[in-house]
């Protein structure tokens, strides 16, 4: 995998946006791979909502977001179309790639499809009436609510990752495929808190101590503390989480075996 793009590829476009587009998707075409089953990835013709690659193995869809510089929020496609694939389980993976002035790669990373619910993308403005499309409505994607584990580095730091290690970590949470919209929000939420804790292991407890920011998150539901413990076992069946003993966990650490004291 090269880090250096060939900006002269689109040296015949006048567009800042299509050289990116036409550099960056180059790029990828010719160093990406599919994270799910690490086979060559074929592009899709142009222009074709959402999705711009796509895995003939596997069957995985992709879609190529690129900025100079890493941003939290990334700028997307049309509002509806976006909620409309999300809703219908049918929109792709993201990648997003970052770059420098220089052109090379300083980050690649890729967001599992089934880490997308609806209240992380958020609607823009309509364009206004003297615009082109006027009334059209973008959306931003907001990576701030994803888990870690949500964020699978190929590139990081202008650092290669292995590829087998990236496989991996995407299949440690594919789970989550079969989970529907509400149970993934309650994991999410627990994921994102086992990441504030920044600990290899931690304590029930410590997840109990967030009681109120699940209420906020989920009023409807009256038993917060049983919901947190349906959720670790569903983490703890897909060999997420690995239990050490009563009211304690370990975050399973990928391509180690298992402690006999799990």
């Amino acid at each position: 995998m090269q880090l250096q793009m060939n900006k002269e590829i689109a040296a015949n476009y006048k567009s800042n946006s299509q050289k990116i587009r036409v550099i960056t998707e180059h790029w990828f075409k010719n160093n990406g791979y599919c994270v799910n089953c690490g086979a060559v990835l074929r592009k899709y013709d142009n222009n074709r909502p959402v999705n711009d690659f796509h895995c003939n193995t596997c069957g995985e869809d992709y879609e190529l977001k690129s900025k100079q510089g890493f941003s939290e929020k990334i700028v997307d496609g049309a509002y509806s179309t976006m909620i409309e694939k999300i809703n219908e389980n049918e929109n792709p993976n993201f990648l997003f790639l970052s770059y420098e002035k220089s052109y090379q790669i300083s980050n690649l990373v890729v967001i599992p499809k089934y880490f997308f619910l609806p209240d992380i993308i958020e609607k823009r403005k309509p364009l206004s009436e003297r615009a082109r499309r006027a009334g059209w409505i973008g959306c931003n994607i907001n990576l701030k609510s994803i888990p870690e584990s949500g964020r699978i580095f190929l590139i990081k730091n202008s650092e290669i990752i292995n590829k087998n290690d990236v496989i991996e970590k995407f299949n440690q949470t594919i789970f989550l495929k079969k989970n529907n919209a509400e149970s993934k929000s309650w994991i999410f939420d627990i994921m994102n808190i086992i990441d504030k804790l920044n600990k290899e292991e931690f304590e029930l407890s410590e997840l109990y101590a967030f009681e109120e920011y699940f209420k906020l998150r989920h009023p409807n539901n009256n038993n917060i503390k049983a919901r947190i413990r349906r959720e670790l076992q569903i983490l703890r069946d897909n060999n997420y989480l690995n239990f050490v003993k009563r009211g304690k966990y370990r975050l399973k650490r990928l391509g180690l075996p298992v402690s006999e004291d799990v």
